[in-house]
């Protein structure tokens, strides 16, 4: 059990951004109508701005162009000198960070939620870099409150020695809004419709904590990313097997040594060799082909939250 500390400023500046990926295509459409109808943004305290994240991709129904950009916006590229080799992402990546940054200055919006969907069976997960933030558990907390038919959990996501880099790193904090399962280039009404109830619970949440609401203490479950698993290769590199059926559409359920994670093609089973129980996440997601990943390591670990007390009077003034 650990406890964070707490956020003291309201946030005014607030942006939801869809089509980080251009083929995850609930928040590729919200962004698009939010676009030209964007009053459903709007709070007494603040209105979000709706961005359509990566314009190309979304046009081609595709990932990404020419790299991820939810893997792009590190310091290393957002200030380096454009060159006409630059990928489209990187680029695109420095548009990010003027409008909605520059990253790690006072100047940076102060809040990003970012839409995706997901391939595997996650249903609704937060994810979130910045595990110093009571903010954001405060947030994954109201959403379980207000939608109890909808299990959301928060994964906590930090590249290990490394820089963050996704879209929502550039704001002085975020969070990204993982929904699945989708295919990807789909869209599915019901799933279409659970995000925009969640974008809806999530700005209700900040425009109260913007005018002094309190929140109590609690305590919850999160998960803590341990890192990938690759699926079994041949010596050239190719596929030897898949997940297996025991394990498949099981995200965040707990997975024991000795359990099987992988069937090969030649029928044996793969079992996992673990010390420890873990939570895998991500199971199967199409798009982690590229990146050999068959699905991550999780912990889950109990957290103490402390209470997000009432702003002051001044804080809380509408601009």
């Amino acid at each position: 059990m650990c406890s964070l500390p707490v956020s003291r400023q309201p946030l005014r500046r607030v942006a939801v951004t869809g089509g980080t990926h251009g083929n995850e295509m609930c928040g590729v459409y919200l962004a698009k109508h939010w676009l030209q109808a964007p009053g459903e943004l709007q709070r007494p305290s603040f209105s979000a701005m709706p961005v359509l994240a990566n314009p190309e991709a979304t046009a081609a129904c595709r990932r990404y162009m020419g790299r991820d950009l939810n893997r792009t916006c590190t310091l290393t590229f957002l200030n380096s000198t454009a060159t006409p080799d630059d990928p489209y992402e990187v680029t695109r990546a420095r548009e990010l960070n003027q409008l909605l940054g520059p990253k790690g200055t006072d100047q940076a919006f102060d809040f990003i939620l970012d839409l995706h969907n997901t391939t595997a069976n996650t249903g609704v997960c937060l994810i979130s870099e910045a595990s110093h933030s009571s903010f954001n558990l405060h947030l994954c907390h109201y959403l379980q409150l207000q939608n109890p038919e909808l299990p959301c959990r928060l994964l906590q996501y930090e590249p290990p020695g490394m820089e963050t880099y996704s879209v929502e790193s550039v704001s002085k904090n975020g969070i990204g809004l993982e929904l699945g399962p989708q295919p990807q280039g789909v869209l599915r009404a019901d799933l279409f419709s659970q995000m925009r109830t969640l974008v809806a619970s999530t700005l209700d949440f900040i425009d109260l904590f913007n005018q002094g609401k309190a929140f109590p203490a609690f305590e919850i479950d999160i998960y803590r990313n341990l890192g990938s698993v690759d699926f079994p290769r041949t010596a050239d590199g190719d596929l030897a097997g898949t997940v297996h059926p025991q394990l498949q559409d099981r995200d965040f359920e707990p997975l024991r040594p000795g359990e099987p994670i992988f069937k090969l093609f030649s029928g044996e089973d793969v079992l996992y060799k673990g010390n420890s129980v873990v939570y895998p996440v991500f199971i199967n997601e199409a798009a982690y082909y590229e990146k050999h990943v068959a699905f991550l390591k999780s912990e889950k670990i109990r957290v103490s939250v402390p209470a997000l007390p009432e702003l002051t009077s001044s804080s809380t003034l509408v601009p």
